[in-house]
């Protein structure tokens, strides 16, 4: 039988990226177990936690709190064919698409409005001037705040 290699808490932390303190307390939410002290002050990890280490780190990258991974754990242990926290999983991702579609839709209609900023006070040596003429051929003359107001009357 093949021994399963084990890291020093030092080890794992450097594997990762993150901290000694970030693993202990991945450890006290229950994502992390150590399978032994290697004497008094050195805990040991398995191959196995240096796997959930991984995927804690995806899963924080896509959004989810510690506390959303946390029952995603808990869920993959009391389900071991894996369906239940794959489809928990699912809805939180299609929840996040759902709001980052939202939010890039924000974005895109400020940069349009932004571009339509850009452009005009480029046509204009005034600030409080109309660009005039070129009002006709521009393309943003159907939101331009000025000759909708002239052409309103007001």
């Amino acid at each position: 039988m093949v021994s399963e290699r084990s890291y020093k808490i030092g080890e794992l932390a450097r594997m990762f990226g993150v901290t000694p303190r970030a693993i202990r307390y991945y450890e006290e939410l229950g994502l992390l177990e150590s399978e032994d002290r290697d004497g008094p002050e050195h805990r040991r990890y398995s191959e196995r936690n240096a796997i959930r280490i991984k995927r804690i780190q995806q899963l924080k990258d896509y959004g989810l709190t510690l506390s959303e991974i946390s029952e995603l754990f808990e869920l993959a242990r009391r389900d071991r064919s894996g369906v239940a926290v794959r489809e928990s999983l699912a809805s939180k991702y299609r929840s996040r698409l759902e709001d980052a579609r939202k939010r890039r839709e924000a974005l895109d209609a400020y940069i349009d409005d932004l571009s339509w900023h850009v452009e005009q006070l480029e046509r204009v040596q005034d600030f409080f001037e109309c660009p005039g003429a070129s009002c006709a051929h521009c393309r943003w003359s159907e939101r331009c705040d000025v000759r909708l107001l002239v052409s309103s009357g007001a």
